[in-house]
């Protein structure tokens, strides 16, 4: 028997669960032959779920994930307001150097070291978190970040000279290394099928909240004549930390970690409280299904550490999850993160640049609502690959602009801008997160995703160097300019996301599993049919179409 994402669909591949797989999987599961059949009933169940009965049998899970993905908040509400500062004349009074004409401006260098500390600071949290989410889990890694996190937010309050600054900004990065992992990797394990896309996605809508209340901030703190100005906006991160940690010492803890920490009971007892008055053959089928899939991923790579994500088929796997989250910020999204400092380089009045800039975020949620629909009928390959073409237009015509004089194409580029978060906040932004939540085997997820992160970040610390260079009228003072640099990028990006990411939507992790072992092109996932469940046989990929009278034909579609 065999499941697929759409009864009705018509697949030019068929994939069976390899034989060897499943042989290890049934010396190993004692109580196989029941686990089989109640692990089958929780796939037919969650491909048969309608997006209206997932929200209706899962409102617990969707609470509690909205709630730990709501500390990311705290994120996109600094990144907002480091760049913006850049601009603010009380913060570059008393952070800055005075310039020959009187005015004063952050010098290029502690721009990049402003901007990259929290990035570095980032990648050392990310390091600990892997360990830290698999020794402990991660509601219990949450509640501790969160806690740091109130004590930390001290430092950027009253730092009184750019140096404390940065200290602040390195150590508070280390609390958001932890979020920026876990949030997506929570919603990953807890979520159905159906609803994995909303909830994986949700985490780039709460950067984009942060980033919205940032600059409704900045906006109403730009008459204040004294330090308030920007010691307020760091105050009002205080906010966050408390509450979150409250509702994450009550949240149930991932069924997938709890399987594999403390057993099927704890496992079972997890999956209860994330349905909506389950039955018990409910819960058993879902605790079944988990159970079978660990098994699977298990007998093709038993560890569990940095190093097993570079093993076997978890290194394809790995490539992918760290490709496209690499690509968010080689995509041109810097321009996002100082685009109140980029508006006023390019001519627009401080006043102008932090009103658009408000408009510009709240275009960003608007767009990231609006991929909750697009991933759902278009699926997240194509939207991503299509995002990114679109993204390629834009940076192209913001760069004709910059090559422009006068103030028609100064508010061109700002208008650019509004469509490029709107643009970017469908499209790759929160695909993103729904890819790298996918793309890992369940045993690897946490370590696969702060493997990516990593890489972003390290990507960030270069473009974070780099911008400032391009955009400081002492440096080189390309302006609006850059858009041609970042659109070469983009193109690069779609080209390798065209040959590279895959079609997850649909699949259960089981599946995804089965695909991935057999090598099955990128661009054939979403044409691939998959029995995760096969008890005999040869791992095979056979035709789908097949005339009658002819002979079946069977071929090994290799990955490219």
């Amino acid at each position: 028997m065999s499941y697929s994402v759409d009864d009705d669909t018509k697949y030019d591949e068929a994939v069976q669960a390899d034989a060897g797989v499943t042989r290890a999987v049934q010396s190993e599961l004692e109580d196989y032959d029941a686990i089989v059949e109640e692990a089958k009933l929780a796939t037919a169940a969650q491909h048969s779920l309608t997006l209206r009965e997932g929200f209706r049998r899962y409102p617990a899970a969707m609470a509690w994930s909205i709630l730990l993905s709501s500390a990311l908040i705290m994120n996109g509400f600094d990144i907002v307001l480091m760049g913006s500062f850049f601009g603010q004349p009380r913060f570059q009074q008393r952070y800055g150097v005075q310039l020959p004409d009187g005015s004063y401006t952050i010098t290029a260098a502690w721009q990049a070291g402003l901007s990259n500390g929290a990035k570095a600071g980032e990648i050392i949290g990310l390091a600990f978190n892997g360990y830290i989410v698999e020794r402990f889990g991660c509601r219990r890694a949450m509640m501790a970040a969160l806690l740091y996190t109130v004590a930390v937010i001290f430092i950027p309050v009253f730092a009184q000279n750019i140096e404390t600054l940065l200290a602040g900004q390195i150590l508070s990065g280390v609390a958001w290394g932890c979020f920026e992992t876990m949030t997506c990797t929570y919603a990953a394990d807890i979520m159905p099928v159906q609803l994995r896309p909303y909830l994986t996605a949700y985490v780039n809508l709460c950067w984009v909240i942060g980033q919205l209340l940032a600059s409704g901030v900045l906006r109403g703190t730009l008459a204040l004549e004294s330090a308030w100005a920007y010691r307020l906006p760091f105050c009002l991160q205080w906010i966050w930390p408390v509450p979150i940690a409250i509702g994450c010492f009550f949240a149930p803890e991932s069924p997938i970690w709890s399987l594999r920490r403390q057993g099927r009971d704890a496992a079972r007892k997890n999956i209860r409280r994330l349905l909506s008055n389950p039955t018990d053959e409910e819960v058993d089928n879902q605790l079944a299904m988990i159970v079978h899939t660990d098994a699977m991923e298990r007998s093709v790579s038993a560890g569990t550490s940095y190093a097993d994500c570079f093993k076997g088929v978890d290194r394809r796997r790995t490539e992918i999850a760290t490709g496209v989250w690499v690509i968010q910020t080689t995509c041109g999204s810097s321009m996002m993160g100082l685009s109140t400092f980029f508006l006023i380089q390019a001519g627009i009045p401080t006043d102008s640049a932090f009103t658009l800039s408000i408009g510009q975020y709240a275009m960003g949620i608007v767009g990231t609502v609006s991929s909750w629909f697009l991933m759902r009928y278009i699926g997240r390959r194509a939207l991503y690959f299509w995002g990114l073409l679109v993204l390629l237009v834009l940076l192209t015509l913001i760069g004709v602009m910059g090559c422009l004089s006068g103030s028609g194409p100064q508010w061109a580029v700002g208008a650019l801008l509004l469509v490029y978060t709107f643009g970017y906040d469908a499209t790759v932004g929160p695909v993103c997160y729904t890819l790298v939540s996918e793309i890992p085997s369940s045993r690897l997820r946490p370590k696969t995703v702060v493997i990516a992160r990593i890489a972003y970040n390290a990507m960030s610390i270069v473009t974070g160097i780099i911008m400032p260079y391009m955009l400081n009228t002492d440096e080189l003072n390309w302006g609006a300019k850059m858009g041609f640099f970042w659109a070469g990028l983009t193109a690069l990006c779609a080209l390798w996301t065209y040959f590279r990411v895959p079609e997850p939507r649909g699949r259960t992790y089981g599946e995804l599993d089965v695909l991935f072992h057999g090598r099955v092109s990128a661009r054939k996932f979403a044409s691939t049919k998959v029995d995760q469940f096969a008890q005999s046989g040869v791992s095979r990929f056979e035709s789908g179409k097949e005339d009658k009278g002819e002979k079946e034909h069977i071929e090994r579609v290799r990955d490219v």
